[in-house]
């Protein structure tokens, strides 16, 4: 079978929507293409009707009910509406935790909350990605009112200790969010083991459309939110905005093939990646692994390759998407705060390549990958 070019191993970045997700959402663009709002009619019946299958679909996915979840425009609003959220609702001294690997949506919102005079702790990660659940007890104080802590973060693929986190908040009366937008429909989440009290996640991420999010709310907690987009008081009055019909219908049907697949998808993503890092360390010396491939996420592999900069290699190679370690800002390449924070050197962060496999991904990719890479990466090293 001939190989597919380009290749796309950059699925952490986006996925592409699965046909099926097309197929359920096409009819709400047209002959249903009703406001979820309207009760007075068959057309508003039927999108709300298909707004509450896919809340349900979405809830299944992660273990929820499905009054426990809210619509949002992605991840990035999911965030910002858990975290502002809950520290909007309170009043008097108030302390958030969070990492120090957070996507940007958690930590510039703890940016600003800060300068807004939120106390704001953000703690250490391991040389695997990781933070330590006893730091986070350390860290709470009688003001904390939210503890941040991702599923499982976009570069090294680090699965975080959130059982182990919840247990800590629940002892301490302390709410608990995570930004599951990479664990989502990649890796077992079920809210109720895990102990939070909310989660972002995004369709974008799980080969539905782009646009369209989640946050899940538990309902038992009594959670009180502030909202951060005033209107018509959709969503119980914590999301206004017209539903995005279509894209919700999308998210839905991607939870559901996205909870049905997962358990032999991931085991085939893990062999895939093995596949791949066993390859290059054959094939190539000077190839490091950043973080640890236990507790990692099945399709995620972050290599540094010694002498070579990872932009160098994105340059080389026009027929794979990939993603670097490091940032471009500015016009300035600077190490990945996140590789930073895990203690790797700024050297071998800036020769790092972040390989992302996805459902689409097969044996032949992955082979045609580490071929290529192999003859891009002795050719740059011999004309260094």
């Amino acid at each position: 079978m001939p190989v597919r070019l380009p290749i796309y191993l950059d699925y952490h970045a986006t996925t592409p929507v699965d046909p099926r997700v097309l197929d359920a959402m096409l009819p709400y663009f047209t002959e249903r293409f009703g406001n979820a709002a309207s009760r007075s009619h068959a057309f508003g019946w039927d999108a709300n009707a298909a707004v509450e299958r896919a809340r349900e679909q979405a809830a299944f996915l992660i273990g929820a009910s499905g009054n426990e979840i809210v619509f949002t425009s992605g991840a990035t609003e999911s965030n910002n509406l858990a975290i502002k959220g809950v520290v909007h609702a309170h009043t008097g001294p108030r302390h958030v935790i969070t990492t120090a690997i957070e996507h940007k949506s958690v930590l510039d919102t703890c940016k600003s909350l800060s300068a807004a005079g939120c106390r704001v702790t953000c703690l250490p990660v391991d040389s695997d990605g990781r933070v330590d659940p006893e730091a986070v007890r350390r860290a709470i104080a009688d003001d904390t009112v939210l503890v941040s802590v991702m599923g499982a973060n976009n570069e090294v693929g680090s699965i975080q200790p959130l059982a182990e986190i919840g247990v800590i908040t629940a002892e301490r009366g302390v709410l608990l969010h995570t930004d599951a937008a990479q664990a989502a429909g990649k890796i077992p989440v079920d809210v109720k083991a895990l102990g939070v009290d909310l989660l972002s996640f995004t369709a974008h991420k799980m080969y539905g459309p782009k646009g369209v999010g989640a946050l899940y709310i538990r309902r038992r907690a009594r959670i009180a939110l502030a909202p951060i987009l005033e209107g018509g008081g959709q969503e119980r009055g914590v999301r206004s905005g017209t539903l995005n019909v279509p894209g919700i219908v999308g998210l839905g049907r991607a939870a559901e093939i996205n909870a049905e697949e997962l358990p032999t998808e991931s085991v085939r993503l893990a062999r895939l990646r093995d596949r791949l890092y066993d390859a290059l360390r054959r094939n190539l010396p000077g190839v490091g692994l950043n973080g640890s491939l236990d507790r990692r996420l099945p399709h995620n592999l972050s290599l540094h390759f010694t002498g070579v900069p990872g932009e160098s290699i994105l340059l080389a190679i026009d027929d794979i998407a990939l993603s670097s370690g490091s940032a471009c800002a500015s016009g300035t390449i600077e190490p990945s705060y996140v590789l930073k924070a895990c203690g790797i050197a700024d050297d071998l962060s800036l020769s790092s390549i972040r390989f992302g496999l996805g459902r689409f991904t097969t044996d032949e990719d992955v082979d045609y990958a580490a071929e290529k890479m192999g003859a891009v990466i002795r050719q740059l090293r011999a004309a260094a």
